[in-house]
């Protein structure tokens, strides 16, 4: 192995150190990244992009960084395998090392929009038709329950209402508000 990489020229060695070195760090990375480990703490100096229009299209990360040596080198040194001229190589090895970072910050950049934290947010809940679970009491002197699709669930949620009846079991609702506490503040949708 010594003679081989003696044998080498300077420029074939920057190539297979860097391919090396970029392939062994991108393979960490994406293994915990798999794992769900925390690549943060590894020194990840990716620049959130996030301004007032919520972009999280990160051309310029650890990560991507990673994938522009690791093809970078590899693609350097199949073509100097090929033949291909010192500024051809550089030429075509950039070019796929910068596709490489284009295709993973646009790899990354869907797989984040996939996430969903399942926190659920109950103002999404307004103007939801539902229907009452648990007898409601008029002008909010019992609270009651009601089935209401929230966020694409079926959900049973407490609830008040302003009507001057008591809403009770298969009355169908509207909701018009969420209370600060949480509570759904809803009226008869057919009077």
């Amino acid at each position: 192995m010594e003679n081989w990489f003696a044998a080498l020229t300077l420029f074939e060695k920057v190539y297979w150190i860097v391919a090396i070195a970029g392939s062994a760090i991108l393979l960490v990375l994406v293994i915990m990244t798999l794992i769900g480990g925390d690549v943060d703490d590894m020194g990840d100096v990716d620049a959130d992009i996030e301004a007032d229009t919520g972009i999280d299209f990160q051309f310029l990360s650890f990560k991507n960084l990673m994938g522009f040596f690791t093809i970078f080198g590899w693609s350097g040194i199949a073509c100097m395998e090929s033949g291909l001229s010192t500024g051809l190589t550089i030429f075509i090895s950039v070019v796929c090392g910068l596709l490489m970072m284009l295709a993973m910050a646009s790899l990354f950049y869907y797989l984040a929009k996939l996430q969903s934290s399942g926190t659920l947010n109950l103002k999404n809940a307004v103007n939801q038709i539902g229907e009452v679970y648990l007898t409601i009491g008029a002008k909010r002197s019992r609270m009651g329950k009601v089935s209401v699709n929230v966020q694409g669930t079926l959900r049973e949620l407490q609830a008040l209402t302003d009507e001057d009846h008591d809403l009770v079991q298969g009355n169908v609702v509207k909701v018009q508000d969420v209370t600060d506490t949480g509570i759904l503040i809803v009226n008869l949708l057919n009077k």
